[in-house]
């Protein structure tokens, strides 16, 4: 257990009190009953030989929908989560108390719409399981996917995918979304831990989870750009890449192992405004940075390997702040505002080119993009006069602006919560305040007060699913994270001290 510091500063985002930390939520699959294969109806015109508990998974995977990777990944998982078991409960470490249920551990706190009658029934709780995954592509809100713990049984969930006899189907696999740009930024290692790094007048500083979704080390300053806008992105093997812009210099590093230690800073390019980083379909990641002559990218050329010379992409708005996200069917987006312009660039096929930039609305102070459950994107943005929001209201066309309310000039960030609402969060000098969605795919809440004011806000999610939110000021970053649907912890140091101030 760790607490926050027993007196922090003054000019915290708000009172910062001690308050234990959350420990690691831990899924733990029960023993298999020995009637499982029976009641789940897979011995039925089967061989002996294939009455394994994946079958079941297989089985019931299928019938929901599940097709190709997407089917193999929803085995694997509820192998990790269950051991394949229609009767698996959990209580142990969940919190807010809660009790995971029946294959997919699906949790009766944060989807009490799936009662236990469909939670203990195989085909219902796959069927509802299809759909928390978006058909397959989003396994964010499953803390054995953060933490790679499915990854063990990849090749039993490959054999009873196989002994269904439809080898060869295609099906989307799991989507990976951008992770939010900006001064702060916070992303998951392999193993599910986040790791955090904040851009200071010194350079850049780190911090990480020591444990899943559990305590923090201390900020170890790590030098590089001075003031940078940051990005950051998973490699194809799952080791992070972290890029440093400022007005002079373009620099990254990277993990040398998936969650292992870092490399050096390495040159990335010349100077510019910002950056945001996202994955293609493939697995290799593009990188955007924005300048006085507008937006220009930078690629792998395969899957954690080398990258492409810097490409101009035929204007964009200049010296913009600079956002990505992913179109379900994995094709990424990019969105870029300046003080007199908004405008969207999107590949015309996963993998594949980019389209011309298009008018998105007027100028504005900053931005951020999330996606629905149902992978609709969502825009949000600051100006003088509040928050506006647009949306996607179907895989081609958008809303018009609406307004919000929330604090003028912000800067913001987004996430989901663990039953798939988006959640956006909004700071400028004076106040904080966020406001949710009242239910997946739904409209939002009123803006409630978050703390008081500062110059940065970033969000990401734990393994568990439960938000983090970092917040920034002169005198330090500070968090504080998700304890049930609209309960938070207090905000309070990483570790035991304020990490970077950031004007």
């Amino acid at each position: 257990m760790t607490s926050v510091p027993p007196s922090a500063p003054s000019g915290t985002p708000t009172d910062a009190r001690p308050r234990a930390r959350l420990r690691a939520p831990r899924r733990l699959a029960v023993p298999l009953v020995t009637s499982l294969l029976v009641a789940g109806g897979v011995l039925a015109g089967a061989s002996p030989a294939y009455a394994a508990p994946s079958d079941l998974c297989a089985q019931v995977g299928y019938q929901a929908g599940f097709r190709g990777d997407a089917l193999v990944t929803a085995i694997a998982v509820a192998l990790a989560e269950s051991s394949c078991n229609p009767s698996a409960s959990n209580v142990q470490n969940n919190s807010p108390a809660s009790t995971d249920r029946g294959l997919w551990q699906i949790n009766d706190y944060w989807h009490a719409e799936v009662g236990d009658a469909c939670a203990y029934d195989a085909q219902c709780n796959a069927n509802a399981a299809f759909d928390i995954s978006s058909g397959g592509t989003d396994w964010q809100p499953w803390s054995t996917y953060n933490q790679g713990l499915h990854r063990r049984h990849l090749d039993e969930a490959r054999a009873a995918a196989d002994r269904l006899g439809h080898p060869g189907e295609p099906g989307p696999a799991p989507l990976v979304y951008p992770a939010e740009s900006g001064r702060v930024v916070s992303a998951r290692s392999a193993d599910g831990r986040l790791e955090v790094f904040a851009a200071g007048a010194d350079g850049v500083h780190h911090a990480w989870q020591t444990e899943v979704n559990g305590a923090w080390s201390a900020w170890e300053p790590l030098g590089g750009p001075a003031g940078a806008e940051l990005a950051i992105a998973p490699n194809a093997d799952g080791r992070l890449e972290m890029f440093a812009i400022n007005g002079s210099t373009f620099q990254h590093r990277y993990q040398l192992s998936p969650s292992g230690a870092w490399s050096n800073w390495e040159t990335f390019g010349g100077g510019g405004k910002d950056t945001a980083a996202g994955v293609n379909a493939d697995g290799r990641i593009e990188v955007f940075a924005s300048g006085p002559v507008g937006l220009f990218h930078k690629y792998q050329t395969s899957p954690n390997g080398g990258w492409s010379d810097w490409e101009p992409t035929g204007g964009g708005p200049a010296d913009s702040r600079v956002e990505m996200e992913k179109s379900r069917d994995g094709r990424l987006e990019v969105f870029a505002l300046n003080g007199s312009t908004f405008q969207h660039l999107y590949q015309t096929a996963p993998n594949g080119g980019w389209s011309q930039w298009d008018g998105f609305g007027g100028g504005g102070r900053d931005l951020t993009v999330d996606h629905n459950a149902d992978g609709r994107l969502e825009v949000f943005a600051s100006g003088p006069v509040g928050v506006f929001h647009k949306y996607q209201t179907s895989a081609t066309s958008w809303s018009e602006w609406e307004p919000t309310g929330g604090p003028a000039d912000s800067q913001l960030s987004s996430e989901r919560s663990p039953d798939g609402r988006v959640e956006v969060f909004a700071i400028n000098g004076g106040t904080a305040a966020h406001m949710w969605q009242t239910a997946v795919n739904a409209p939002y809440s009123p803006w409630e007060t978050f703390g008081t004011g500062g110059t940065e806000v970033a969000a990401a999610a734990n393994a568990d699913g439960r938000i983090e939110v970092f917040g920034a000021n002169p005198t330090g970053t500070f968090h504080r994270w998700q304890t049930g649907f609209s309960t938070w912890s207090d905000w309070g140091w990483l570790k035991d001290s304020p990490g970077p101030g950031l004007d």
